[in-house]
């Protein structure tokens, strides 16, 4: 099954639990674009408090502890036996980091809406700001469903495997970082900005499209690959368009910030 949904195959599936993860870093609350209106039955999942712990050493947005991610999808109405479908407005990169997190914690049927709220209204279909009754999901969370790396195993892949840098080129290369305390990347990471996953319209590349993409990075058959972003957000795309390909990869969830927050680690520039 694609991990992905059109519009037209989410309207006439019925039955799925659908949340909005509309999120940008340092943006508008997404609970805010959610009141202005949603999908039909959607309900709002906050990134940084359902989907990762709190921000410290292991990064800017950790994995959460399996009874609190738990907790936080059982009372967003999750059920184990239940698809789940998730959208953001911002191209899938918040959505995948949901689709990636409960996949992680077990759930076997979840899908990303495919270009998101805006392929919903371009659809023609609607929009309601009515907030739904919910009733509360029997999730249970088991960790390891996806690969994970720490900072010595994102280490060794770029060393021995294929270790790539979802962000910005100019943050790959060090010009810039808004964000955390040191510029650069991974010794031995490669770059592949996760905008490049999607077109114009903020839908995925076709699988043919996504193979050579990453190919050019050297992403081979048979190769081990790994991915990291600032905090573990956006890598989860990149992890999701590299299952569009057809290529397994693991996720370094504490990224560029955790790798930042050790002063003795490396860091590369250029």
């Amino acid at each position: 099954m694609s991990p992905l949904i059109t519009p037209a195959e989410l309207a006439a599936l019925g039955g799925a639990t659908v949340l909005d993860v509309r999120w940008l870093l340092g943006g508008p609350p997404g609970v805010e674009l959610y009141r202005e209106g949603h999908l039909p039955g959607a309900v709002f999942c906050d990134l940084n408090a359902d989907l990762a712990a709190p921000p410290g050493p292991a990064g800017r947005h950790p994995l959460p502890e399996a009874g609190d991610f738990q907790r936080a999808m059982r009372r967003l109405g999750v059920s184990g036996g239940r698809p789940v479908v998730v959208y953001d407005d911002n191209a899938s990169m918040a959505a995948a980091r949901a689709w990636w997190a409960l996949r992680y914690f077990g759930h076997r049927d979840v899908r990303v809406l495919d270009g998101g709220l805006a392929a919903w209204r371009q659809a023609g279909l609607p929009v309601v700001k009515d907030v739904p009754d919910v009733v509360e999901g029997d999730f249970t969370a088991r960790p390891g469903g996806m690969p994970v790396l720490d900072a010595d195993e994102a280490a060794a892949l770029a060393r021995e495997g294929v270790l790539i840098d979802a962000r910005a080129a100019e943050r790959y290369r060090g010009e810039v970082e808004p964000i955390d305390p040191v510029a650069g990347h991974v010794p031995g990471a490669v770059n592949a900005p996760t905008t490049g996953n999607v077109g114009p319209d903020g839908r995925f590349l076709d699988p043919e499209e996504l193979r050579a993409r990453f190919a050019a990075v050297g992403v081979a058959e048979g190769a081990r690959v790994g991915a990291y972003c600032g905090s573990g957000v956006t890598a989860a795309h990149e992890v999701l368009a590299l299952e569009l390909a057809g290529v397994p990869a693991a996720l370094y969830v504490g990224s560029w910030s955790n790798w930042t927050a050790d002063p003795s680690r490396p860091v590369a520039t250029g």
